[in-house]
């Protein structure tokens, strides 16, 4: 220690410092050496003498090892402990030292400095270490709600008022040919009103208060349990709910997109809150009403007003505001003239009842909240106003207005756009629809309808109706189709995508494609051959796999009819398929097992929820109801040497010019779902239905085609599906009742008995296919190989093993009819009869009575006299969905008229 430092040394016997200490007490111990005393330097620095004797009263010494001993000892919150050798005094020296000391230490350092966030706090042991104070609570309480209230303050100045005459700026929406040019311009720029306050009655504005937001003109424009309900599920990853304010509403309608994302919310809330500061409530309540989507591409009360009522909206009803007030909870359910094309659930019927019942609900909450008198309410319950059926937008007239609902339902399906953002307008839609041929299709139609229907004079000629569509083989592309009369003559189905129309014998075709495929039971696995006979007599019962029959309901034998009685006996499949005859492709199909056919026609192109749920024998003669589009498509995969392609209409789509990004361009690649030789050989065969057979109508194409007819049980429906390389069309034809939709038997009709594929169908079909391929080469089909086990007289009764043995006789109604023996005296073939059997083949041993008494009509189609009552014993099916046919759009939609609105296909 340098010198200069150095206290100067203290004066014997203690200084001044012990003089007024005074003498020192009596004391056991020795006596310790005044301070200085020693004349060591230490002795005049006060340094403790730890394990010295000499502490004495005047020692000076420190109880610890220095200051940082002192203030750790602070730290501790504990007083000045004394050394183990101080005396009662608290100085140090023997146990019953006589110096009187200073008694207790004390800390001569002061605490430590203390921490901004006591936590883990301090000076507390245990648990308490870890719970916080009220302190620390308090503040953290006050920062939060702070921080919060700076966010809020920022975006509530960061956000503007929308104004609705920003969001009626619409556009129309522009659809091309698939050469490009226009096809027509449509969609909400002319569809959208605003009105002030004062034309809006008050019966909707208090309508849509009952029904929507009851304290409207008390609340100050959001819901914070309802944002925050939507936020959390939201969050979640569930559906988003409801609750929002009228003021939220009108937010959301004018200024903010429509996804439903956490952000959104938080916008929303922030927009409102303002709006409901600065704007009257009239102002908002009117911007609501101006701007709230009511269907039927009606944007504002003005147009939903004309739309549903061709009135002004100042004149509206309290009766009719309730129905409009109803629509703004989803007009797809709550329009009554329903919207299948969207949901299959919201049929007309479905959608009436729930508007009546919502319709009731606002009136009754209404008049709950004193706005409506007793006489009032009285008068608006008495009677329900049904609105009006749709009506035709300018310009959509004649087949452009199926073409549209068909393009518009696959963008909806194959994009996130979402109807009403499709409404607003500005998208440019690129179709594949060729209008030479949509004119030559609809020209085809109404001819052969000019030529052979007379509606006015003939009541069974009534509610005859057609839906036809032709599509690209190996590519998918919908060229034309007929969807019905048009939406300016009352009809707003689109017939090409046909809803519960069954298809005949026109089914035939997959059954034999999986018979080749698959072979039978019988078969061991190996394929069939089409020149494989069976059993083609009139009223048959239909043997299963385990030798027993099936069973009507009643415990009767089901039997299988044709739709006449010529005794065919056993004829190949090719010469039934020719001569549609019913019995041997039930049995058939029984051997192939009809989940196997099921499964053909569905990597064909047929969409499984539009097949027929039974898998009971009928299943393989057509109950199944596809639409004309998927039959088309499923025969494009025959002519295509079975490569298949799902039918689109739609190549493009842009958004005020630039690509529109969640459109996905959906045309695959065509992928081979079927051996091109099975293919070819139901080509083949289809292709002598035309040249001697059901189709013979057709040769009057002049050209090398594929097709087969079909009709239906009671003659309900009639379909001829044909095809090119080039096109495959398929015509639908059938009666349906305009009250109940059900369908109507066709006999009578055209002032003929019955009404056949091969008959009205097939002229359709022909005159079409002329003007389509008119100037295109003829590039015919390939050549198909001999393919498959040919199989005899299958399910023919077992020869007798010997003549020793016995077997009692069937009955002709237990068994099958064997072939006819050489006495047999046979008809004589009528010159439209095939001798023809394929691979160079002719048709010498065929069974008797072949093609006599056909003349060229449809012999079996469908379920023709047998397929009722239906039989037990069904295969077991998924249990799919009725939501539509789809059609390629992905989202199903159903067997019930959702053309492009459905299911991925």
């Amino acid at each position: 220690m340098s010198e200069h430092r150095r206290k100067p040394p203290q004066p014997q016997g203690g200084g001044r410092a012990a003089a007024r200490r005074g003498p020192s007490g009596s004391s056991s111990g020795r006596r310790a050496a005044p301070r200085g005393a020693t004349g060591s330097p230490a002795d005049s620095y006060g340094s403790p003498s730890y394990g010295s004797e000499s502490t004495g009263p005047g020692a000076e010494e420190r109880p610890y090892g220095g200051r940082a001993e002192a203030r750790r000892a602070a730290q501790k919150g504990g007083r000045r402990r004394t050394p183990d050798t101080a005396g009662p005094g608290g100085r140090r020296g023997g146990p019953g030292g006589p110096g009187p000391g200073r008694g207790r230490g004390r800390a001569t350092t002061a605490p430590g400095k203390k921490r901004f966030i006591d936590y883990p706090r301090a000076g507390m042991g245990g648990w308490r270490r870890w719970v916080p104070s009220w302190k620390l609570v308090s503040g953290l309480f006050i920062g939060f709600v702070g921080s919060l209230v700076v966010m809020v303050g920022i975006g509530y100045a960061m956000v503007s008022i929308p104004n609705e005459n920003d969001a009626a700026k619409s556009q129309n929406n522009v659809y091309y040919w698939a050469d490009n040019t226009q096809m027509v311009a449509t969609g909400t720029g002319v569809n959208r009103q605003n009105v002030s306050i004062d034309q809006i009655p008050e019966a909707m504005r208090f309508a849509v208060i009952s029904a929507e937001n009851k304290s409207f003109y008390q609340d100050s424009g959001v819901d914070p349990m309802g944002i925050a309900r939507a936020v959390v599920n939201m969050a979640r990853g569930g559906q988003t709910q409801g609750g929002s304010t009228i003021t939220q509403q009108y937010v959301k309608n004018t200024y903010l997109s429509q996804e439903q994302t956490v952000t959104r919310k938080f916008k929303e809330m922030f927009i409102s809150i303002k709006v409901g500061a600065k704007l009257k409530k009239d102002k908002i309540l009117q911007g609501y009403l101006n701007t709230s989507y009511f269907g039927r591409g009606a944007y504002g009360i003005q147009a939903a007003a004309q739309t549903y009522y061709g009135k002004n909206a100042v004149d509206l009803k309290p009766s009719e505001c309730a129905v409009l007030a109803a629509l703004l909870k989803g007009p797809t359910y709550y329009d009554p003239a329903g919207n299948q094309d969207l949901d299959k659930s919201a049929s007309p019927q479905a959608n009436e009842k729930r508007s009546k019942d919502r319709w009731a609900w606002i009136l009754g909450e209404m008049h709950k909240d004193k706005h409506l008198t007793d006489a009032q309410y009285r008068e608006a319950i008495a009677q329900y106003p049904k609105p009006d059926g749709r009506k035709a937008t300018k310009g959509m007239t004649g087949q452009i207005s199926y073409l549209v609902d068909t393009a518009k339902k696959y963008v909806l399906a194959h994009s996130d756009i979402t109807e009403a953002q499709f409404d607003k307008g500005g998208y440019q839609i690129y179709t594949t629809f060729e209008k030479d041929k949509v004119g030559a299709l609809a020209k085809a139609v109404k001819n052969v309808e000019k030529d052979r229907l007379d509606p006015i004079h003939r009541d069974l000629d009534k509610y005859v109706q057609f839906g036809a569509a032709s599509v690209k083989p190996e590519d998918g592309a919908i060229v034309a189709l007929y969807g019905g009369d048009g939406y300016e003559n009352g009809h707003f189905t689109n017939n090409a995508d046909t809803s519960g129309v069954p298809v005949g014998s026109t089914w035939k075709p997959f059954v034999l494609a999986a018979a080749m495929e698959h072979g039978t039971y019988k078969s061991e696995g190996q394929g069939l051959s089409p020149l494989s006979k069976y059993n083609g007599n009139d009223h048959l019962k239909v043997q299963k796999p385990d030798g027993t029959y099936y069973l009507n309901k009643d415990n009767s034998y089901f039997y299988q009819n044709n739709e006449s009685d010529h005794p065919w006996g056993y004829i190949s499949l090719r010469k039934a398929m020719e001569q549609s005859v019913n019995t041997p492709f039930v049995q058939l199909g029984v051997d192939v097992g009809m989940t196997k056919v099921r499964e053909v026609a569905k990597e064909a192109g047929i969409l499984p929820q539009s097949m027929s749920q039974d898998l009971n024998p009928s299943f393989a003669i057509g109950t199944s109801t596809p639409s004309a589009i998927r039959m088309a498509d499923a025969y494009a995969t025959f002519a295509a040497s079975g490569k298949q392609a799902d039918p689109y209409s739609v190549t493009g789509v842009k958004f005020n010019g630039a690509d529109a990004p969640s459109f996905v361009k959906p045309k695959p690649a065509p992928r081979e779902v079927m051996d091109p030789n099975i293919a070819n050989n139901v080509t083949d065969v289809l292709e002598n239905v035309i040249q001697n057979g059901t189709g013979t109508k057709a040769l009057a194409l002049g050209r090398t085609a594929a097709g087969k007819t079909g009709t239906t049980d009671e003659n309900k429906s009639a379909w001829f599906v044909g095809y090119t390389q080039q096109l495959s069309t398929s015509v639908a034809m059938f009666r349906e009742n305009p009250k109940d939709h059900k369908l109507l038997s066709m006999n009578g009709t055209a002032n003929t008995d019955s009404i056949h594929g091969g008959d009205i169908p097939t002229l359709v079909w022909t005159e079409y296919m002329k003007a389509a391929l008119k100037g295109k080469n003829d590039p015919g089909f390939p050549k198909p190989t001999e393919i498959g086990t040919v199989q005899d007289e299958v399910g023919a009764p077992t020869p007798t093993p010997s003549a020793t043995t016995t077997s009692p006789t069937p009955t002709p109604s237990d068994t099958p009819s064997p072939t006819p023996t050489k006495t047999t005296t046979s008809p004589s073939p009528t010159p439209s009869e095939s001798c023809d059997l394929g691979w160079g083949q002719t048709c010498d041993g065929d069974s008797t009575g072949n093609g006599n008494g056909i003349g060229g009509t449809d012999t079996g189609g469908g379920t023709d006299g047998g397929t009722t009552p239906t039989p037990t014993g069904t295969e077991p099916t998924d249990p799919g969905n009725t939501r539509g046919n789809g059609n390629g759009t992905g989202n199903g939609s159903g067997n019930g008229g959702t053309f492009f609105g459905g299911q991925q296909g």
